[in-house]
């Protein structure tokens, strides 16, 4: 079984979207987790994110940025704050039952996530990473979400942080 979360949170160059994937390690996950880990491309190195060094986050997390690294602030930005919320946001939902106890030892997941370039607030890149790694994994274990009314609502009204059609 695999299930699939989405969640973005904040706004301007310190906002947060995530994709997770995530699942138990006898399913498709953790091929999925193998591959990634043993391909990274120029620009996306993944990585386990960690709650602090020798800390790992549970379910055990592969980080995938999304963006290619930019040498200097970028790089921190995704290695530090994003990172850190990332690991805290999906332990956060290990702890708090949004996940089932067995995702504690027997799951993996892998988090793509996006950081802006331009991100300047190092606390701001924490926080949204955090809620919005914390919503993504709240929703892939929801059944019927997005429901069909919430789909056809946003159809008609269709847009993102980077583009809003002016005909939907």
């Amino acid at each position: 079984m695999l299930y699939i979360g989405e969640g973005f949170e904040g706004s301007g160059p310190n906002a947060a979207h995530i994709n997770l994937y995530i699942g138990p390690k006898t399913g498709p996950i953790a091929g999925a987790v193998a591959t990634a880990a043993a391909s990274p491309g120029p620009g996306h190195l993944p990585f386990q994110a960690i709650l602090k060094p020798n800390l790992p986050a549970k379910p055990v997390t592969l980080f995938i940025a999304k963006a290619v690294l930019v040498p200097g602030t970028h790089e921190i930005m995704t290695w530090g704050p994003a990172q850190a919320g990332v690991a805290a946001g999906i332990t956060s939902a290990l702890l708090d039952g949004s996940l089932p106890a067995e995702a504690e030892d027997d799951w993996l997941a892998i988090a793509a996530v996006w950081v802006n370039p331009s991100a300047d607030d190092a606390e701001q890149v924490y926080a949204n990473n955090k809620a919005a790694t914390y919503l993504a994994a709240k929703r892939a274990l929801l059944v019927g979400w997005p429901s069909r009314a919430e789909l056809a609502a946003g159809l008609a009204s269709i847009g993102n942080p980077f583009f809003t059609p002016k005909v939907a």
